[in-house]
């Protein structure tokens, strides 16, 4: 089992039955899927490319990415209706929580400058969505064989029916939250 799934069900469902007066286990949220998105618009020019970013994106999550191919023709960017453009996976289950756990546990401590995520990236449904800019924080990736930087686009899908449910969900499962802000008190100048 997922070590991150262990940490759910031993600790964080009977913590948030308590705190929201759940009657039923199966009423506290969970994670429903994670959704990788990785979009690169160099594979414009050189097509081949996108499939160097498909198979480091897949040794990042542990499964096939499929590729995204543009849905009209964008003249200012050279893109023509069906090229390929990005590539895109969603993971559900344990693959999901052992590819949250990774990205808490290993790649985000490894971010320059990391402050923590931001707080306000709900999207009003319970779902929290972050974006990494260079895929080389993973502990997957061999630095010296990387042949292209991307970054990615994360989307956490949760069954929380509000925002700060899934708020406690994602803190309890351990996500690095920036600090809230202490309001000083003093006299205005």
């Amino acid at each position: 089992m997922a070590r991150l799934l262990e940490h759910y069900k031993k600790n964080v469902i009977p913590k948030l039955m308590k705190e929201f007066k759940y009657k039923n286990p199966f009423e506290v949220p969970k994670i429903e899927k994670v959704v990788v998105n990785v979009g690169y618009g160099e594979a414009v020019n050189d097509p081949k490319l996108i499939e160097l970013v498909q198979k480091e994106l897949a040794q990042i999550t542990g499964q096939w990415p499929c590729i995204r191919r543009a849905r009209k023709h964008v003249a200012a960017y050279k893109v023509r209706k069906g090229m390929p453009i990005g590539v895109k996976v969603t993971l559900r289950g344990k693959r999901a929580y052992e590819f949250l756990d990774r990205t808490i546990t290993f790649a985000l401590p490894r971010v320059r400058d990391f402050r923590g995520l931001k707080r306000n990236s709900f999207d009003g449904r319970g779902n929290y969505n972050f974006g990494l800019e260079e895929h080389i924080v993973f502990p997957e990736v061999d630095i010296d064989k990387v042949k292209v930087q991307f970054g990615m686009d994360i989307a956490v899908v949760t069954t929380a029916k509000t925002d700060y449910e899934a708020l406690r969900l994602l803190e309890e499962l351990g996500f690095p939250f920036e600090r809230k802000k202490e309001v000083k008190s003093g006299k205005k100048r």
